[in-house]
């Protein structure tokens, strides 16, 4: 009997040419392609975004021209518990949330994997440019980074479990993206030179914070501006529009440059500093998960990052309770931002990560 692979297609070319790539080495494949929101609720689709119409049929029409089945599952209501919410919920609590994240964990390593298991197959299968290896010695599934640096997305993975790496494939993992459009193009498909999703699917225009405030028919209160010592330099225009490290719009006028370095929603204030105030060392993480090990039993010496593009930086790593981990970095890191990941590295494994508190 053939090894079953549910591919999960978004439109894009990866997630095409994961398909194409599993076909070809003997899989038994349909392709879904995951409903997560309604236009409606949202806005207009625009080019480079995911989840579109547009898109829905460039998946249809590449599982058509490999032969395969074709769905459409809808996941809304699951999309907004689990990652439209709480992208509001984090905005409205001074943070800053990952939801890219929150949709692999949520949906396509949790909704999707158990739809996958329920209709009987043995992978969920995506074009994340990301590896897993099966480590003997640790009796573990290890998830690596991709071959190609300038396509790893290890950043996003870190929440996925073991079940999940034991039943997932990457096929994408050790290509260039150059060589996965080549592919595509030699396979007639008609998103081949198909633009990447960019942003956040569901901020189809204008900012996130006018996004939330249409999406949820709610004003945000202006407060104060302070500085560190509590000092009220000028007016903000509600929480909700301000990031750690934000420069720009900010209204004050200044004799130096101003960063947004605090955000205090029970006072309703946004604390502006110099670019010295977004530099700290030290970091707690929260609703963690590893990978490469159950748990860090005495402290390591490794890297960590504490953003997707951001190089990694050495640092060591105490897991201080089950659920916590305590990271300190060699260097001053810029802006730590609460809500966002921190992801571990150990060469290319990644060891695990949390959330920014």
């Amino acid at each position: 009997m053939n090894r079953r692979a549910l591919i999960a297609m978004s439109g894009g070319v990866d997630s095409s040419v994961a398909a194409y790539l599993m076909k070809k080495d003997g899989y038994d494949c349909i392709g879904v392609t995951m409903k997560l929101f309604d236009n409606g609720d949202i806005a207009v689709s625009r080019e480079n975004s995911c989840c579109s119409l547009e898109d829905v049929e460039d998946a249809r029409s590449v599982a058509f021209s490999l032969g395969m089945p074709y769905y459409v599952f809808n996941f809304t209501e699951s999309f907004r518990e689990k990652v439209i919410d709480k992208f509001i919920e984090a905005y409205e609590n001074g943070a800053t949330p990952n939801p890219c994240i929150d949709c692999n964990r949520y949906l396509k390593f949790e909704k999707l994997f158990d739809k996958a298991s329920e209709l009987g197959y043995d992978y969920v299968v995506t074009g994340h440019y990301a590896r897993i290896e099966y480590d003997e010695i640790s009796g573990r599934y290890i998830l690596k980074k991709a071959l190609d640096p300038t396509k790893d997305q290890s950043y996003v993975l870190y929440s996925m479990t073991q079940d999940q790496l034991s039943h997932t494939k990457f096929p994408l993992g050790e290509m260039k993206k150059t060589d996965v459009r080549d592919l595509a193009e030699q396979n007639g498909f008609i998103n081949a030179r198909k633009h990447d999703s960019q942003d956040i699917c569901f901020v189809q225009s204008g900012t996130y914070a006018d996004f939330i405030e249409n999406y949820t028919g709610k004003t945000y209160p202006p407060g104060n501006f302070v500085d560190k010592d509590g000092k009220v330099l000028g007016t903000h225009k509600g929480i909700i529009r301000y990031t750690i490290g934000k420069r720009k719009g900010l209204g004050i006028a200044s004799d130096r440059p101003l960063y947004v370095s605090g955000v205090d929603k029970e006072a309703n204030t946004v604390t502006l500093g110099g670019e010295e105030d977004l530099y700290s060392k030290t970091l707690t993480a929260k609703n963690i998960n590893l990978i490469s090990a159950d748990r860090i039993e005495s402290p390591i010496h490794i890297k960590a990052k504490t953003r997707y593009r951001q190089p990694e930086q050495p640092a060591t790593v105490t897991q201080t309770d089950e659920d916590t981990l305590l990271i300190e970095f060699e260097e001053p890191q810029r802006a730590f931002t609460k809500g966002q990941a921190v992801v571990l590295y150990d060469g290319d494994i990644v060891v695990g990560g949390g959330t920014i508190v």
